[in-house]
């Protein structure tokens, strides 16, 4: 049974926002970016989270 819930890895995170894998490992370290999960020693970022971070971080011009 699928719940649709999708996740991404770190490469795939990284390549979505093209920024480098080490960016997302120092913001984990630093407690920042998007909610992520440890499975079995992978990270896992839930798609959810990261559509909701991608929203927090939206700036107005002029703002």
């Amino acid at each position: 049974m699928s719940t649709g819930l999708q996740q991404l890895d770190q490469p795939a995170l990284a390549h979505r926002w093209r920024i480098s894998p080490r960016t997302l490992e120092g913001w984990r370290l630093r407690k920042q970016g998007p909610p992520f999960l440890k499975v079995g020693g992978k990270v896992l970022y839930r798609l959810t989270d990261i559509e909701a971070y991608e929203q927090a971080q939206l700036r107005r011009a002029g703002a």
